[in-house]
């Protein structure tokens, strides 16, 4: 009996190492994960950390920013950063509150930047209150990149305006370029009757994943959400099942795809905290923020994969 016993605590212990383990994948010795963020209102810029499992994220350059902001409301909220098939880092932010623009800026190594661009995105929407939260994706089937960000028009949907915080009712819009110098009109891109913001898209083999954030305050949604699609333009299928942890507000989702599925990282803004959920399929979910260990005060970011060279540029900042 006590051989049976120590064989069934054996078992139970491998069993859990391996539940653990399959959630602590380190990269091949040529990648690094990189993660970008911001600390406080945005005031000092951005913040760089990195990790080789997607789990344990170390700060960069002490945890001290790497880029002031110097364009618009003169914050850096929100940063999200792709690598292009140019082999450029291109990196767009909210720039102020009440901003009518986002920023753009460009490096070869995360660390020297171009000069910070305002793009005036809502120029032509004279009533618009704000362009929060960009991201910027490049799309392989259209060889362009799609930056999306989230506007409030006031007055153009009043059915939902009345359960938004103090009227901030919001809708994705977005504008394409294929060269960073010309660009396409700002349209609406994503309308999906409620409150939206924050949305990030990743492509799945021929399917596109867009997470979104319901930010319905009345009665308090707060939450995440799915939609899949054929093209990055949609038609867009909304999952109204939320996939984050029930009754936590959440806000600034970003996926990082590993070898064996999928990370969604969110800031758990209330919270003052991040959490991370994990999937294959983005279909069933699994809450990893236990095992998730972030740079203190780390606030809605991005994240991406680079090699061991662009990494060794960075180590000037470790």
């Amino acid at each position: 009996m006590g051989k049976i016993l120590r064989f069934a605590t054996l078992l139970v212990a491998i069993q859990v190492l391996f539940a653990c383990g399959k959630h602590n994948q380190r990269l091949p010795a040529d990648d690094v994960y990189i993660f970008s963020s911001f600390r406080g209102n945005g005031e000092d810029g951005l913040h760089l950390a990195y990790s080789q499992d997607g789990l344990n994220w170390q700060p960069l350059n002490k945890d001290q920013s790497v880029l002031t902001p110097q364009i618009g409301g003169k914050l850096l909220r929100d940063p999200c950063i792709i690598l292009g098939p140019d082999n450029i880092f291109h990196m767009v932010w909210t720039t102020g509150w009440e901003d009518k623009g986002i920023g753009l800026a460009h490096s070869s190594d995360l660390i020297n930047w171009s000069a910070q661009q305002y793009l005036a995105v809502m120029a032509d929407f004279p009533t618009a209150r704000n362009a929060w939260a960009p991201e910027i994706t490049w799309d392989e089937l259209t060889q362009q990149y799609f930056i999306y960000w989230a506007s409030t028009i006031p007055g153009t949907y009043p059915q939902t305006e009345a359960s938004a915080d103090k009227g901030w009712d919001h809708r994705i819009f977005a504008t394409t370029t294929k060269d960073f110098v010309h660009y396409t009109p700002t349209k609406l891109f994503y309308q999906p009757d409620f409150n939206v913001i924050d949305a990030t898209i990743t492509q799945v083999a021929n399917e596109y994943v867009m997470i979104v954030k319901d930010e319905t305050r009345y009665p308090p949604a707060k939450n995440l959400l799915v939609a899949t699609g054929p093209s990055i333009e949609g038609p867009w299928l909304l999952n109204a099942n939320p996939f984050s942890p029930k009754d936590t507000w959440v806000e600034g989702p970003s996926i990082l795809t590993s070898h064996e599925g999928h990370y969604v990282y969110f800031d758990q803004y209330t919270e003052h905290r991040y959490g991370a959920m994990y999937t294959k399929d983005f279909q069933q979910w699994q809450d990893v923020s236990e095992h998730l260990v972030m740079p203190e005060g780390s606030r809605h970011g991005s994240a991406l994969r680079v090699s061991a060279v662009q990494f060794n540029a960075l180590q000037q900042l470790r």
